[in-house]
């Protein structure tokens, strides 16, 4: 957490406003330049009919990572797209981990790269391409008039 006295990073501006990782139960680890780690734990309202976590929830807290890493520069930034390739199953009570990396940035776009991982075991690969507003327009109140990045 960071006290009140000291100034957020837009990384800890944008996860305080997001709700829906939050909401689940997702933590902000750490973060820095192009990097950052969230963790959650799986729930029972999780989990799919396989009794497995569903495939959504893992999806969620690599892409997650994925937007405090790639908003950490400050321009308000966005998923252009992603892909995820599920290695091992988790289950209800699995503490998961995933750690952003930022491979690319060139021009308003980025290439972050997403391990998920419980303990020591891969789960999930995840990558993701960002693309960054051309201003800071996005960041205003709900209701309010934003520009689309071009």
């Amino acid at each position: 957490m960071v006290s009140q006295a000291t100034e957020q990073t837009p990384t800890e501006a944008m996860f305080s406003a997001d709700e829906a990782s939050r909401g689940l139960g997702i933590e902000l680890v750490e973060h820095g330049e192009g990097t950052a780690v969230v963790r959650m734990t799986v729930t029972p309202a999780m989990v799919n009919g396989h009794r497995i976590a569903h495939g959504g929830f893992v999806f969620l807290l690599a892409d997650t990572a994925f937007a405090c890493a790639c908003n950490s520069y400050g321009p308000v930034t966005v998923a252009a797209g992603a892909d995820i390739v599920f290695v091992a199953p988790a289950h209800e009570g699995d503490v998961l981990v995933a750690r952003a990396e930022e491979r690319a940035r060139y021009g308003r776009s980025g290439i972050y790269d997403v391990s998920v991982h419980r303990g020591e075991e891969l789960i999930a690969e995840f990558r993701g391409r960002s693309r960054s507003a051309r201003d800071d327009t996005a960041r205003e109140a709900p209701g309010t008039t934003t520009k689309e990045p071009r």
